[in-house]
This record gives structure tokens, sequence and C-alpha cells, in this order.
């Protein structure tokens, strides 16, 4: 068992430690949830954000059995099957074992894969592993019932409303027991751990510890993704030393997953390569064989799109350096909102240190492939791409901030210098 358990994990992005070249599935078959966190807003139906708890549309099991015949058609190395809600899977057991049951039948090796905040996890996890399951992620962001009811606005079970410190007990305790029996069924289990600056920030070590001792194998720490509306729209981030500072201190512990990309509950593809997007229903509006606006001048003086390429570690802040980025995060600014698009794969720029440049050629391939883009936004440029870049009429923006942020200000950039340069142009400016 251990030996298939070990090879399993070895070709699951999420458990290998390092993504790798295997692909996985997430499919959103489990709308409800149980728990209110502080940091999320349920919103289901949204293709423009790029966060766990949302996907395009919530599937069927038989909807989602169509979805992995497909996508195992077209997309290589699919090795993994996850369901990840877009609410939680095990508030919707039913579709939940019903989805893995048919995929099943139709794929016999294929790995199992569910998240879940834990709320029901003792009452299910032995039906979880009967039905394949192998690999499980369970959220737990204290082990301190005071920050826990910080955290957590309230929980629901079998019919009843918990708030406060009182909801935070009994979650934990429902976490710590679930990871316990589902480590003794021969689940191998992962924690996620959402980072709150000043909230569970300095907690995090013993968390690690108490959740070892349930029979946790991994760790993932991920960075808050600020959600409009929600109560901790406000709260400052952690920063990415920071992140990875606690990592490594929590890595005496248990190991650390460094390469989570906090994946949208609708998810296809290689952790570096999320092709979601082709797997959904078409914009509305959007024809077939309709030409997209190729530039941003133009989108921008008819009131139609731009689009902005973001040089991003995770997909949450402009935290890297345009020469160091081999991938580029797509936003668009369409009617006053913001809204993430697709990841572009990029040669990088600058080899080893940053200032050996690659040749000219892998200059112009980069510019290329956002060449219908307003701007880039990015941590830092050097001169000679800048350059390029604004010779082909793509601005250059440096900030350190949210994207969203990032997006509008670069927008509201672009728009003034654009309204400028329409009024200097004109009869009567001239005059």
């Amino acid at each position: 068992m251990y030996e298939t358990l070990y090879a399993r994990s070895r070709s699951h992005p999420c458990f290998n430690g390092c993504g790798g070249k295997f692909a996985r599935l997430h499919l959103p078959v489990a709308p409800d949830c149980n728990i209110q966190c502080n940091y999320c807003v349920r919103n289901y139906d949204c293709p423009n954000e790029s966060r766990p708890g949302v996907c395009t549309a919530v599937l069927s099991p038989e909807e989602a059995l169509e979805r992995f015949r497909e996508v195992k058609r077209e997309v290589r190395n699919l090795t993994v099957i996850g369901i990840a809600g877009p609410g939680d899977a095990l508030a919707d057991f039913e579709r939940t074992r019903r989805t893995f049951a048919l995929i099943r039948g139709e794929d016999p090796d294929i790995t199992f894969c569910l998240s879940t905040n834990g709320l029901l996890l003792p009452r299910y996890v032995r039906k979880l592993a009967e039905a394949g399951l192998s690999h499980l992620t369970v959220t737990v962001n204290a082990v301190d019932v005071d920050i826990g009811r910080r955290i957590y606005r309230r929980i629901e079970l079998d019919g009843r409303r918990y708030t406060g410190a009182e909801a935070a007990a009994l979650l934990l305790e429902n976490q710590l027991e679930g990871i316990r029996l589902a480590s003794e069924a021969g689940v191998v289990c992962k924690v996620n751990c959402v980072m709150l600056k000043g909230l569970n920030d300095a907690h995090i070590p013993a968390l690690v510890v108490r959740v070892k001792e349930a029979g946790a194998s991994l760790v993932n720490i991920m960075q808050l993704i600020p959600v409009r509306g929600s109560a901790f729209e406000g709260m400052p981030l952690v920063s990415n030393q920071e992140i990875t500072a606690m990592r490594k201190r929590c890595e005496a512990v248990l190991p650390q997953m460094y390469h989570c990309r906090q994946c949208r509950a609708d998810a296809v593809g290689p952790l570096h390569e999320d092709v979601s997007y082709l797997y959904t229903v078409p914009a509305k509006g959007a024809e077939a064989g309709e030409p997209e606006k190729a530039h941003t001048e133009a989108a921008a003086e008819d009131g139609g799109t731009l689009l902005f390429a973001v040089a991003s570690k995770a997909g949450v802040l402009v935290d890297q350096h345009f020469g160091h980025a081999e991938e580029f995060f797509i936003y668009d600014f369409h009617d006053g909102e913001v809204r993430f698009r697709e990841r572009r794969k990029v040669p990088k720029f600058c080899r080893g240190a940053c200032g050996h440049l690659e040749h000219e050629n892998k200059l112009l391939s980069l510019t290329g492939t956002i060449a219908d883009c307003a701007g880039v936004i990015a941590l830092r440029i050097g001169e000679v791409p800048r350059a390029l870049l604004e010779e082909k009429g793509i601005r250059v923006f440096m900030t350190y901030d949210r994207i969203e942020d990032a997006v509008r200000d670069a927008t509201r950039q672009v728009s003034a210098n654009l309204a400028w340069r329409c009024f200097t142009q004109s009869p009567i400016a001239g005059d």
C-alpha cells in the first residue's frame, strides 16, 4: 500500500514537491459550504478571479464525467482528479461520492484528491477511503480557539448554527480527528493554512506541531487573497519574504509546499499552466471566429477592454521582476472591473543574475506574446526591455501592490494619457 501511495504522490502536482509535468483536473461539483470564513465571499459563477472557491459553473456528477473524458483526451499526463468545491466537498458528500464512483468506473488508475474545511471529515473519511481517495487537503487556520473565533464567523452542523468560541472549538476538534482517522486509513494528508497578518501568523509553528501529531505529512502556508466584500478585505498582507521565512521555520517539523498556485475550483492542467479557460462557456457576445481587438489604444478610445500583463509569483501581488517571469498573469479592465483572463508562458528574459540578458530574439518573442496588452506591470524592469516595450506601444508600470489595485492604477494612467493626447491634438487645443 505504501509503495502505491508513494507512486501516487510522485505524480500528484501538489504533493510531489515541485508541481512538475503532471496535470490535475478540479471538478466543481460541490457548491454548498457549512462554514463562513471571514476572508471568503461565496461567489461561484466567476470566470474572472483566479482563487479557490470560484468557478465558471457548477457541474453535476454526470457533467463532471463528461468533463473528465474531454480533458483526458486533450491534456497530457492527467494524473489527478480533485474536488475542491467551490463550496466544501463534504457538505455535498453525495455529489462528491457519485463523481468519484463515475470516474472510477471509467479509469481505475486515476488518483483521487479532495479539499475540505474538515468539519464533516470524521463522519465521511472511511467512505472516502473506500471510494479510493488517496490524497486529502484540510484547511486549518488555527489550533487556538480564541484565534479561530476571529477567523470563522459561523459554522452549521446538523441543522444548528454555531458562532464564536463554540464554533471554533467544534471545528478544530473535527479537523484534528478527521486528519487522524484519514491518516490511519492510509490517506496522505496535507494541511493548508492561510497566514493572516497580526492574527494567526505568530501561531502557525504551534499549528504545524499539532497537525503533525494528528497525522498530517505536508503543510501549505498560503497568502491571504483579499476578496472584496469579505470581513478581511482590508487586512494587510504578509510579504513573500514573511511567507518564506515561516515555511523555513516550520520545515523542521513537517515538509512545506512552496509551489502552491491557490487554484480555482475548476482548474485544469499542470500547476504552471492552468488551461481551465478552454473548458468554460464562451463569454457572452464572443462569437466563434470574431477577431479580438488587437491593441490597447483603440480599445481604450472606444470604451473597450484594456489588457495588462502582470509579473507575479502567485497571482496575488505584483512581486516579480520582469526579467524573472516565466509567465505573465493577464488581466483586463472593462466597465470599471478588473478581471483575470489567463496565464501566458514567456521565455525567461534574465539568465542567472538579473542583468545577464538573453539575446535579442528572445526579447522579441516575449514582446510578441503580450503585444495585445496596454501595459506590463512588474516589480522592477531593466532599461533595455523597458525601452523596447515602450517602442512597441506597451506602457511599463513598476509597483509592489495587489494586482487588482495595480491594474486599476495603470488603467487610470493609460486613459489619462490618451485623453491628454486627444486634447492636445484637437483643433481647439492647437489654437
